[in-house]
């Protein structure tokens, strides 16, 4: 992988407005390979059940699926995001999303994330994602 990519892609999610709020972390990165990581905080991402909220679990998805997405240093935006919930997470955990590139083609590229309970390897939840790949190089480089 192209290091300058790779640092500017590092450097934007530190940046981002949402990685921040809920403090998210890219771990790895590699070309069609990333990990993002969250600590699950029951008290600000529990839903009415007091179960972790869909939406958080999603966010956390979404940003593995954005930086695994423009790891060749283009412009890649999502066409389709299927996700099916497993599990709820335990009490204060760390949760880790890794996507990884299943297929490419010039115009679209499709990848599997998996989020699950970095203490247990619990799985949390599982997603097929497809992008389309505008071949434009990403904006921050």
């Amino acid at each position: 992988m192209d290091q300058k990519v790779r640092a500017a892609i590092f450097s934007a999610v530190e940046k981002e407005p949402l990685a921040r709020t809920f403090n998210m972390e890219l771990v790895e990165l590699d070309k069609g390979h990333s990990v993002v990581e969250m600590d699950y905080d029951p008290d600000a991402m529990a839903n009415i059940y007091g179960r972790a909220h869909g939406g958080v679990i999603f966010s956390l998805i979404d940003e593995a699926f954005e930086t695994v997405a423009q790891s060749e240093g283009t412009i890649a935006v999502a066409l389709n995001v299927n996700v099916t919930y497993v599990s709820s997470p335990g009490l204060k955990t760390r949760l880790r999303a890794e996507a990884k590139e299943v297929n490419q083609t010039r115009k679209t590229a499709n990848y599997d994330i998996k989020v699950t309970d970095s203490r247990d390897g619990q799985l949390i939840a599982f997603c097929s994602a497809l992008a389309y790949r505008t071949g434009k190089p990403i904006a921050f480089l």
